[in-house]
């Protein structure tokens, strides 16, 4: 079965989103007509992918025996020039602060997520290169 997603116009340039049973609003600037009302759907897409490898990743590290005391994942996509625009390369940046944080650990971690488990990431691979770096916070 597929999964399905609805979105209903809410007035101007809003509509609300529905996505297996979670509610929330999609909304254009100002600037072309929305009022702000939630995000915008190009960077929301990047959502997906930055949400996809950081539970592979902590899964992957929680089996390796490696608790961060923090995580988080950076995403920034960039756009082309011309219509349609699109993002042609995407940057991932996984950050991590804590003790015993063992660098090829983290590295393995996010290669398996990026080559192996994160379907998003195979999905958007076929419109935009896809980077990702280590960092880990003094």
């Amino acid at each position: 079965m597929g999964t399905k997603v609805h979105t209903t116009w809410a007035g101007k340039m809003a509509f609300e989103a529905k996505v297996g049973g979670f509610n929330f609003m999609i909304d254009a600037t100002e600037a072309v007509g929305g009022e702000g009302r939630g995000p915008q759907p190009k960077p929301l897409s990047l959502v997906p992918l930055a949400g996809c490898t950081a539970m592979d990743v902590i899964s992957i590290l929680g089996k390796m025996r490696v608790v961060p005391d923090y995580f988080d994942v950076e995403v920034e996509g960039e756009l082309t020039d011309v219509y349609p625009k699109y993002y042609h390369t995407i940057n991932i940046r996984y950050i991590f602060n804590g003790k015993d944080l063992p660098l090829e650990k983290l590295e393995k971690a996010a290669n398996l997520s990026q080559d192996r488990y994160c379907g998003v990431t195979e999905m958007l691979r076929r419109a935009a290169k896809i980077n990702h770096e280590i960092v880990i916070l003094d």
